[in-house]
């Protein structure tokens, strides 16, 4: 039940930005934007955690998940630090799965050779 459930929360997300792509003009940047910020809120209001378990991988591999990260670096480096938190806390909690996105994404374009689209 676990798959089924995060393979149709996530496909609901896809197909909602998919219509966001689609039915209006925003550009693919401000939609990741807008996901992002989105699952951030939603961490912040204490929605995204019962969600996320809910849902699975559904919910924390979108970029929701992704706001939900920097969301939860935020609040345990304020509670850490106080108000120097809310700068360093994001980053902190994002470290690994930026920097691995970094580096996996460095080395296949080591391994492909891009084609310019016309």
């Amino acid at each position: 039940m676990d798959y089924f459930n995060a393979f149709w929360v996530g496909g609901i997300i896809c197909l909602l930005v998919q219509i966001l792509m689609e039915k209006t003009k925003l550009m693919p940047g401000r939609i990741m934007v807008l996901l992002v910020v989105t699952g951030a809120i939603l961490s912040a209001i204490g929605v995204y955690e019962p969600f996320a378990d809910y849902a699975g991988a559904g919910a924390s591999v979108p970029l929701l998940g992704f706001g939900n990260v920097l969301m939860k670096g935020v609040k345990e480096a304020v509670d850490e630090q106080g108000v120097l938190g809310i700068f360093t806390g994001g980053l902190k909690a994002a470290a690994a799965g930026t920097s691995a996105a970094l580096i996996f994404g460095y080395l296949a374009s080591l391994l492909f050779r891009s084609k310019m689209r016309r």
